[in-house]
């Protein structure tokens, strides 16, 4: 059973498939059908909608793919969909900039801009341009043009009081009536579990090592959106609030398995600066505000764009089974294609980063064919530490170079202990070749790959000796 409010009423579902993503609910139960299918796998932005929860005492939206999301996460939280903006027979504000701006024209992608724009008037009064951009980046028109969109979007965001903020103090109260924080749950014929502390999952995991854990659910769930299977057991980790914490202390980050990309790179802004900065291009927000680090790891995807950072870094991984607990240095997690060195029953608890590992030069970049929401070609991590122009140490880690990321040690060696230069630069590039022998597919040739990997070697060296060069580009054409 799994109780949330749909706008202000509140849902119980008991006998409902775990593997029901919310949009099918919301159109085969609920006749909503405002939010789209476009393309069932998180990209297009069609189905968006905004989740609503408890952030200390106030309420925090998030826009969510409602084509990704499984009923069981929506747990403790409130439900919105374009249907519920409007009210007494008027628009709201979101809703009618976007028809006086005449940013619609076939309509099938509006609802999703709709409900973005609505969590950027919540968290945004005043939007730059760019804010605009980054909101919408998981929002994909076809027809209508962008320019009108966010037009529509500055034209909303303004300061006013909606029947959404009206009510939330009463939606704080209704939802934390909803919550109990000790008792698991169960969703139809226990093929759902939803632990409340580490040590229920713990146990629930050992007891049933065959189970999926859910997370962000943003790749997971691909396999029943895409691949068509049905998961015969899960065990939903949103519950588990212990593992949703950062922690950082003079020698450590401590980032707990549930915190969100969004949490992550806001609280490493400040820390490490790069990583976050690199999160802003990991898919789109709709993603971030869901999809995890710990996840992000245990899929082992070649290309996902945390491992090489973390790498980098020297990240470990706090590894729980029952009540054993590890620490794995990520050197030795990723095995093969798709396979960890995690145990049976075993899950990530945490990623820990020491602090005296971070270079305050540490640089992270992503190649792919989009700017914003797409697949990386090749993701390059770069933690180099110097002392009066000498590489002391070097860590450098590549995505989409083979099957696993991996770091590239040979081009380690042949910069340690000398002088960054051109000289030193030409043999780390040369050692690449020996480093990865990348594959080609269709989002580039071994080739290509290989040239990127040493281009962004040359980009790290122009970072160190010519800082003044602007080699990021900040401003489009509007």
């Amino acid at each position: 059973m799994i109780q949330f409010l749909l706008n202000q009423t509140v849902k119980t579902l008991d006998d409902i498939d775990p593997n029901t993503t919310v949009l099918n609910w919301l159109r085969g139960s609920e006749h909503r059908c405002g939010s789209k299918e476009g393309c069932a796998s998180g990209d297009c932005g069609a189905c968006t909608v905004v989740l609503g929860q408890v952030d200390g005492e106030k309420m925090r939206y998030d826009t969510a793919n409602s084509c990704i999301m499984l009923v069981s996460q929506l747990e403790g939280k409130q439900l919105l969909t374009v249907e519920d903006l409007s009210a007494g027979g008027k628009l709201h504000p979101v809703q009618q900039a976007m028809a006086d701006c005449h940013a619609s024209q076939c309509g099938f992608c509006t609802p999703g801009f709709v409900m973005s724009g609505f969590a950027l008037q919540k968290k945004n009064r005043a939007p730059q341009h760019h804010d605009i951009e980054k909101q919408l980046a998981g929002n994909l028109c076809r027809c209508t043009g962008y320019r009108p969109i966010i037009q529509a979007m500055q034209q909303s965001c303004g300061a006013f009081t909606d029947s959404f903020t009206r009510e939330a103090p009463q939606t704080v109260l209704r939802l934390k009536s909803l919550q109990n924080p000790e008792v698991a749950k169960l969703v139809k014929s226990n093929r759902c579990l939803l632990p409340k502390t580490v040590q229920q999952l713990a146990q629930l995991y050992q007891e049933n090592p065959q189970a999926r854990l859910l997370a962000g659910g943003t790749d997971l769930v691909l396999s029943i959106t895409q691949q068509y299977q049905t998961l015969p057991l899960i065990i939903a980790l949103d519950q588990v609030d212990e593992l949703k914490t950062i922690s950082v202390t003079d020698s450590h980050i401590r980032i707990g398995a549930m915190a969100t990309l969004q949490t992550c790179q806001e609280i490493l802004q400040p820390l490490i600066p790069a990583f976050s900065q690199a999160l802003d291009r990991f898919a789109s927000p709709q993603i971030r505000h869901h999809a995890t680090l710990a996840g992000n790891l245990a899929n082992a995807s070649p290309i996902g764009d945390g491992a090489p950072m973390l790498l980098a870094l020297g990240a470990s991984l706090e590894l729980r089974c029952g009540q054993s607990v590890r620490l794995l240095p990520l050197d030795e997690f990723f095995l093969s294609y798709r396979k960890t060195a995690m145990q049976v029953g075993e899950f990530i608890s945490a990623v820990i980063i020491e602090r005296d590992a971070i270079s305050p030069t540490f640089r992270a970049w992503k190649v792919s064919k989009r700017l914003d929401d797409d697949i990386s070609t090749v993701f390059g991590a770069f933690n180099l530490h110097l002392e009066s122009g000498v590489v002391t140490r070097a860590r450098l880690a590549f995505g989409g170079m083979a099957a696993v990321p991996a770091r590239a040690k040979g081009a380690e060696n042949a910069l340690t202990g000398l002088l960054l230069n051109s000289q030193t630069l030409a043999q780390a590039c040369t050692a690449l070749i020996e480093d990865f022998q990348p594959l080609s597919d269709f989002r580039g040739s071994a080739a290509y790959r290989l040239k990127l990997a040493q281009n962004l070697l040359r980009r790290l060296m122009l970072e160190h000796t010519e800082p003044s060069h602007a080699l990021e580009v900040q401003r489009y054409v509007n």
